[in-house]
């Protein structure tokens, strides 16, 4: 493994510090030093920054992988699982080549296609992020996941449960298949005709069995949980990721509040954002994204998650990317939306999505942040995130990817210089 020092740049160590000019030398897979001075040249190999911004590689907390840019669910049934896998890792790398160098799963589109890539992946046979996975998402009959009619078979991304030992038997079974976190979805979806945001369709009993599943094989479970009674269940039993948390009420906010040292929530800002303003073209006019309630959501969600970031809970980005009119790849705007909707600064926003991002991988030791050695998963960035967030949108912005102490996006292929020290 080929060692570097990184000259030239300015350091965002995602620390909560404003960037500095230093220089990094990585050795192996680890970052070995950063000195305001001259690093000592033997046999490295001397990347010129060229004035860019090198920061950590950002993590998506709420990543959907085998979601392959769908148009509508069931479009994920009609994908035979062969060729599902094969599209799990194009989107993998799809979100690899945006920066985003470690993927937290919020539900995988089948049983094992996101497991087959992460272990290609972690096995060396094939290039992408760092994944971490989860079950397709337990549901129950008429809720989100759910798309079987009497008179013909359909399925999508959910496992359809009824009664705890229902879910208790998907759970171990999605525990034999490999899986990293269990997901369940207690509350609707405003996406749903029949169970909407604001519905808690799942019981006490059902979650607990989930719950009890997790704690026996020292798992996770995160919780599709936008309703306020959805989200006090899912704490009330354990749940460390809450996704989405959009229609919490007071009570809901302080249980948050209390549990912030244990706890994450993603809201997934860009979804719901994309279904109000962006999905026109593809069937969700502007209106009818209206009377289902998504604007409402939008707006009740950004009031909500400014709240909880004052109050000190954790709150990652992670807009639910996965589908036609709001694809992977595309991620990195929810970090723009963090500081317009939200209102967060853009070095919050930033270290929500390096920093935390770290925390939510259970690797907050070691990733996340430019901290002598941590992992060396780093982006060179033309231009400084931390004063305007946008330019991570831009890959071309991107002139360098690193993951592991490897380099996947060179920067002498973006314009950059990369010159052997003598």
């Amino acid at each position: 493994m080929t060692n570097h020092i990184f000259t030239n740049i300015h350091v965002l160590d995602c620390s909560g510090a404003d960037p500095f000019d230093a220089e990094v030398e990585i050795k192996g897979n680890r970052i070995h030093k950063i000195s305001t001075t001259p690093i000592a040249r033997m046999d490295q190999t001397v990347i010129d920054g060229q004035g860019c911004t090198l920061m950590p590689g950002l993590v998506e907390a709420h990543a959907h992988a085998s979601f392959t840019d769908i148009n509508v669910f069931e479009d994920i049934g009609d994908t035979p699982p062969e060729e599902h896998t094969l599209l799990t890792a194009h989107f993998a790398r799809v979100l690899f080549d945006a920066g985003f160098t470690s993927l937290f799963g919020a539900a995988s589109a089948k049983p094992r296609v996101e497991i087959a890539v992460r272990n290609f992946i972690n096995d060396g046979m094939m290039v992408g992020p760092r994944m971490l996975c989860a079950s397709p998402e337990l549901t129950v009959t008429g809720n989100l996941g759910d798309v079987a009619m009497r008179h013909m078979y359909r399925e999508t991304f959910g496992l359809v449960c009824d009664g705890a030992d229902a879910f208790r038997k998907a759970a171990r079974e999605c525990v034999r298949d490999g899986i990293d976190t269990l997901k369940i979805n207690p509350s609707g979806d405003n996406s749903m005709p029949w169970a909407k945001a604001q519905h808690t369709v799942m019981t006490e009993d059902e979650v607990a069995a989930v719950a009890q599943v997790a704690r026996g094989f020292g798992l996770n479970f995160a919780s599709h949980a936008r309703s306020a009674e959805s989200v006090k269940m899912s704490l009330r039993h354990g749940a460390k990721i809450i996704y989405h948390a959009t229609l919490i009420d007071e009570e809901a906010m302080d249980m948050l509040e209390a549990q912030k040292a244990e706890i994450f929530v993603a809201p997934t800002i860009g979804v719901t954002h994309a279904a109000v303003y962006e999905a026109a073209e593809h069937g969700i006019s502007h209106e009818d994204a209206v009377a289902a309630g998504f604007k409402y959501e939008l707006e009740t969600a950004a009031e909500n998650m400014a709240q909880l970031h004052k109050r000190g809970v954790r709150v990652l980005p992670g807009g639910d990317y996965g589908l036609i009119w709001n694809p992977n790849g595309t991620d990195a705007r929810d970090i723009e939306f963090f500081v317009t909707l939200i209102g967060m600064s853009p070095m919050d926003a930033i270290l929500s999505a390096t920093k935390l991002g770290g925390e939510i991988m259970g690797m907050g030791e070691e990733l996340g942040q430019v901290k002598k050695g941590y992992l060396a998963d780093l982006l060179l960035v033309s231009g400084d995130p931390s004063k305007d967030v946008t330019i991570l949108q831009d890959k071309d912005n991107l002139r360098m990817i690193m993951k592991d102490g490897v380099i996947h996006k060179h920067p002498d292929a973006s314009g950059g210089k990369q010159l052997k020290a003598a």
